[in-house]
C-alpha cells in the first residue's frame, strides 16, 4: 500500500502557509500597504498592456517586497517576544531586518520606473 503521509504533510504546510498569509494580510499595516501598492500596479500593468517580460519582473518585484515585509514582521515579533522591553541589541537587529525591506522596496521602485517611466513620459 502507497504511503501517503508525504503528501499529507505537504497539504498541511501550505494550508499553515495560507493561515500565515492571511495573518499578515489582515494583521500587519504594512503587509497591507505593500498588497495594496501590488494590486495597484496590477492594475496599471493590464491598463497599460506590459509585456510578460515585464509582468515577469513586476510579479518578482510585488512578492519580493511582501515577501522580505513578512520575514521582517516575523523577526520584530520574535525579537519582542525574546525581549519585549527595549533593548539596543534587538533594536540592530530589528533595523537589519527593516534595511533589508528597504532594498527590497528600492529594487521594486525602480523596476516600477523602468516598466512605468516610458509609458507616462515618452
Amino acid at each position: 500500500m502507497k504511503d501517503n503521509r508525504f503528501i499529507i504533510g505537504r497539504l498541511k504546510s501550505m494550508v499553515y502557509a495560507a493561515k500565515g498569509a492571511v495573518k499578515l494580510l489582515t494583521t500587519e499595516h504594512s503587509i497591507m500597504v505593500q498588497f495594496s501598492i501590488g494590486i495597484l500596479v496590477t492594475i496599471a500593468g493590464f491598463y497599460f498592456e506590459i509585456s510578460t517580460t515585464e509582468w515577469l519582473f513586476q510579479i518578482f518585484a510585488i512578492g519580493l517586497v511582501i515577501s522580505i515585509e513578512g520575514l521582517n514582521t516575523a523577526i520584530e515579533k520574535i525579537a519582542d517576544f525574546i525581549h519585549p522591553q527595549y533593548n539596543e541589541r534587538m533594536g540592530f537587529i530589528k533595523d537589519i531586518a527593516a534595511g533589508a525591506v528597504f532594498f527590497a522596496a528600492l529594487t521594486a521602485i525602480a523596476i516600477g520606473i523602468i516598466i512605468y517611466y516610458p509609458k507616462f513620459f515618452c
